[in-house]
C-alpha cells in the first residue's frame, strides 16, 4: 500500500477504493477528499466501469469520522467550506451510474457513516461499529448524515442516533437496515471478490439502468417513477446487450456482455 490517502485498483471494470490513513483510523480530511475528487474524475470518464467497492485500510476502521484535529480550530466559514467540499465529493460518488458498495471493517463513525450512506449498499464485518457521534463534540453531522440516514433507516431511528450520539454494533445496524449483510471479518475479502465477479458478469447497461430507476424514482411520485421504469426497460431493447442476454438464456449458456 503506497502513501496516497486513497489507494485505487481497477480490475475488469471493478474499481476498489481503500481509504489509506490507518494511523488516523482513515479519518476524512481535506487532502483525502481532494484525492477522492480526483479519482472520481477518472471513474466518471470511464465507459468500462462496472462497480465501485470502498473499504478502509487495516482491520480497525472503515473510516472513523472526519479529522477532528483538522476541524478543531476552524471558523464557521471554514467549517462551511469543509462541509461543502465533503458534500460535493460524496454526492459525486453517490451519483456514479454503477453500483457503489461499502465494505465496512471496524469503526464507521461520523463522516465514515455518512460516506457509507452515500453507497448503494453496505456489507459489514462482525467487528464493525456505526454511529453519528457529532453531538458529543458539540456539532451535528455535516456530510449528509441528517438527510441520508433517515432516508435509509427512517426518521425516528435516525433521530435516536444523531441526538444521542450512541454507537451500534453490526447486528443492530443490520436489524435497522443500515447495512445489508454482516459476516466475519475474515470473510469480507472473499465476499468482495465474489461480488465483483457477480456484478462484472451482469449486463452493464442493465445494471446502470436499474440503479437509475431506483435512485431517480425515489424522488418522483409513483406514476412518474413507473413511467421512468418503462422507458428504461424499453431502452434495454435498443442495443445488443438484451439480445445477447436472452439468446444466452434460450441457448442455455452464459452471456458474454
Amino acid at each position: 500500500m503506497n502513501d496516497a490517502p486513497i489507494h485505487l485498483a481497477i480490475d475488469a471494470g471493478i474499481a476498489r477504493l481503500t481509504m489509506n490513513r490507518p494511523k488516523a483510523l482513515n479519518a476524512l480530511n481535506s487532502a483525502l477528499l481532494s484525492e477522492l475528487a480526483g479519482i472520481l474524475d477518472d471513474l466518471e470518464a470511464r465507459d468500462d466501469l462496472r462497480a465501485v467497492l470502498i473499504t478502509g485500510e487495516g482491520e480497525k476502521a472503515f473510516v472513523a469520522g472526519a479529522d477532528i484535529a483538522e476541524m478543531r480550530d476552524k471558523t464557521p466559514d471554514e467549517a462551511r467550506a469543509f462541509a461543502s467540499q465533503a458534500l460535493t465529493t460524496i454526492k459525486r460518488l453517490e451519483r456514479l451510474p454503477v453500483p457503489v458498495v461499502a465494505l465496512v471493517n471496524g469503526f464507521c463513525l461520523g463522516g465514515g457513516c455518512e460516506l457509507a450512506l452515500a453507497c448503494d449498499w453496505a456489507v459489514a464485518s462482525d467487528n464493525a461499529v456505526f454511529g453519528q457521534p457529532e453531538v458529543l463534540l458539540g456539532v451535528i453531522p455535516g456530510f449528509g448524515g441528517t438527510q441520508r440516514l433517515p432516508r435509509r433507516i427512517g426518521p425516528a431511528m435516525a433521530l435516536d442516533l444523531v441526538t444521542t450520539g450512541r454507537k451500534i454494533d453490526a447486528q443492530e445496524a443490520l436489524r435497522i437496515g443500515l447495512v445489508n449483510q454482516v459476516m466475519p471479518q475474515a470473510e469480507l475479502e472473499q465476499y468482495a471478490e465474489t461480488l465483483a465477479k457477480q456484478l462484472g458478469g451482469n449486463g452493464p447497461q442493465a445494471v446502470r439502468s436499474a440503479k437509475q430507476a431506483v435512485h431517480d424514482g425515489m424522488d418522483q411520485d409513483l406514476d412518474s417513477a413507473l413511467a421512468l421504469e418503462t422507458s428504461l426497460f424499453a431502452l434495454g431493447f435498443a442495443g445488443s446487450e438484451q439480445s445477447e442476454g436472452m439468446s444466452a438464456f434460450l441457448e442455455k449458456r452464459k452471456p458474454s456482455f
